[in-house]
């Protein structure tokens, strides 16, 4: 009974709450100023007939032939979709972390929670990615004439719209990837901490600047590891592609494997990698600004709450 009572202490504490808050405002924070990036990336992702060029010339095409303000195309929807994403994503890392006892950290463990965190958070927040994925690219200037227009209204118009034509299954459009995709933020996480812990070491302060120095370099990492499957992942959530209509797991399997094949034999191994150069500067510097941002809200908020809060390095 008592461990019980104490499970759900750790579920609904205060503690976890702060970081999952932290965690959401300093993604939401991080994304906003580097929200251009993402654009970038995204259309290289997915309109395959764009040439693969410097991130700051695909930003220039970007807003000469859409104006300036495409840049921020979809900003809402995706912050929205940001924001709910990593305060699940938080609070279920750190409330497996209050779980599973208070004892030295392991990579090996910070590797197991940060899979079922990111399986937790997909498939609670991917109907969200699925309908940003498509309003951020609402408008946009195709070179793939394929590629058709969606007319939506806003974020309630295209739940509606999707669920009404394609039907509910289809707002888990690229689950099969993203569940995949769990070990990027998994790995990440598990490079973070140990980096963080032996930056640490010995009771030493840990700086804004390493702080931001480690984030960078775990989702570099991480990112690149994983950047063939977030292209699939693109395509699936943009809706075009209809693969062989057989559903389940094989058949998302399927439209998986058979996406990355048709990619490396149209443009080569490396066309796996298009946009590759975007999203790293998008991601790491993103994965940063928000960990220094996490880092100072967690300590601000426990610091004036009178919280004593003492990390195992």
């Amino acid at each position: 009974m008592s461990n019980n009572g104490g499970a759900a202490v750790s579920l609904l504490s205060y503690e976890t709450l702060v970081h999952a808050v932290a965690g959401a405002t300093g993604s939401v924070t991080a994304m906003s100023v580097f929200f251009p990036l993402d654009t970038a990336r995204i259309r290289l992702q997915v309109d395959e007939n764009r040439k693969s060029k410097s991130t700051p010339v695909i930003l220039a095409e970007i807003a000469k032939e859409e104006g300036l303000l495409s840049l921020y195309r979809g900003w809402f929807p995706v912050i929205s979709s940001l924001c709910c994403s990593n305060f699940v994503y938080f609070y279920t890392f750190n409330t497996l972390k209050k779980l599973t006892g208070h004892g030295r950290s392991r990579p090996g463990k910070d590797l197991l929670m940060g899979v079922i965190s990111g399986a937790v958070n997909v498939i609670l927040t991917t109907p969200m990615w699925v309908v940003n994925t498509r309003l951020k690219l609402q408008g946009a200037k195709f070179r793939n004439e394929d590629l058709q227009q969606t007319h939506y209204k806003g974020i309630f118009d295209a739940f509606s719209q999707i669920i009404g034509n394609e039907g509910v299954s289809t707002l888990w459009n690229g689950t099969l990837p993203s569940l995949i995709l769990v070990f990027n933020p998994a790995v990440q996480f598990m490079f973070y901490e140990g980096m963080k812990r032996r930056a640490g070491r010995g009771g030493k302060a840990i700086s804004s600047a390493e702080i931001f120095l480690i984030g960078a370099i775990a989702k570099a990492i991480a990112t690149t590891a994983t950047y063939p499957l977030q292209t699939v992942q693109a395509i699936l959530r943009f809706g075009q592609y209809k693969g062989d209509g057989k559903g389940g797991v094989l058949g998302s399997l399927r439209n998986v494997v058979y996406l990355l094949m048709d990619r490396i034999k149209r443009h080569g191994v490396l066309g796996l990698y298009k946009g590759l150069e975007a999203k790293l500067l998008q991601t790491v510097l993103t994965a940063a600004l928000m960990f220094v941002v996490y880092e100072k809200i967690t300590a601000a908020t426990f610091k004036v709450m009178g919280v004593t809060k003492t990390l195992k390095h």
